[in-house]
C-alpha cells in the first residue's frame, strides 16, 4: 500500500484503487482531501484531528463514504448512523478493502484540570499503527509506527521512549504542524535518538510525501 503525508496528523493509504484517510482535521485542507476518500477513519474530537463540517459535508456529498471512529466522536453523526460505526479497543473490521484493528481508548491527559477525552488508535493492514493523541502499544508487533512528536500532551522524553517501547521497523513524525522551521529541525535531533538502540529508522516526511509500505 502506499502511504501519503498530509499536514500535521492526517495520513493517506492507498491500495488496489481504494483510498484510507486517517484524521482529516483543519490543518489539512479537509474538504480536499475527504473528496478523495473511500473510506476514513478518526482517532478523536479535537479540531486538529476532526474537522465537523467538512466530514459532514463529504458525508452528504458522497452516498458510499464510511467513517469509522470512537463512540463519542459518532454521536455526533446520529443523522447518518448507518455509515458512521461506532469502535472500542480490540475490535476488527475491514474498510475500503483494508483491515484494521482497533487499539486504545483515551487521549493522553493534557493537564489534570482539562478533561480526558476517548481516542482510539488504528492498525491497519498489521503495518502501519496511527495512534491519534496517545502512546498507545498494540499487544501485536509493529513494523510501521506513525509516531506524534508534539503537542500540549507531550514531552520529549515520552516521545522517545514510546517509540522504543513499541520497537517499529520504522517511524515516520506525525502531529507537527505547531513546529516552526527551527523546532522541526531540532525535531529531528530527537527522532535520531529515539531510533538509535535499535537502529530503526525514524523521519520526518513532507506534507505530500507519499511512499510504499
Amino acid at each position: 500500500m502506499k502511504l501519503t503525508k498530509l499536514v500535521h496528523a492526517c495520513v493517506k493509504l492507498e491500495k488496489d484503487g481504494a483510498t484510507l484517510v486517517i484524521d482529516p482535521g483543519a490543518f489539512s485542507e479537509p474538504a480536499a482531501t475527504l473528496a478523495t476518500a473511500d473510506a476514513v477513519l478518526i482517532t478523536h474530537e479535537h479540531f486538529d484531528h476532526l474537522d465537523v463540517d467538512s466530514l459532514r459535508a463529504a458525508l452528504t456529498a458522497k452516498p458510499d463514504l464510511e467513517v469509522w471512529t470512537n463512540p463519542a466522536v459518532a454521536e455526533q453523526f446520529a443523522d447518518a448512523k448507518d455509515r458512521v460505526h461506532a469502535v472500542k479497543h480490540g475490535d476488527t473490521f475491514t474498510a475500503a478493502g483494508f483491515n484494521i484493528h482497533v487499539y486504545g481508548e483515551k487521549h493522553a491527559q493534557i493537564h489534570k484540570d482539562v478533561p480526558i477525552i476517548d481516542n482510539t488508535g488504528f492498525v491497519i493492514d498489521s503495518e502501519v499503527f496511527h495512534p491519534g493523541d496517545a502512546l498507545t502499544i498494540p499487544e501485536d508487533p509493529i513494523p510501521t509506527l506513525l509516531v506524534p512528536v508534539n503537542g500540549p500532551w507531550l514531552k520529549v522524553g515520552e516521545m522517545i521512549d514510546y517509540f522504543r517501547e513499541v520497537a517499529p521497523r520504522q517511524g515516520f513524525a506525525l502531529h507537527d504542524a505547531l513546529l516552526n522551521d527551527i523546532g522541526l529541525t531540532v525535531q529531528e535531533r530527537w527522532n535520531v535518538i529515539a531510533a538509535q538502540p535499535s537502529g530503526a529508522s525514524f523521519t520526518r516526511l513532507e506534507p505530500g510525501t507519499s511512499l510504499e509500505l
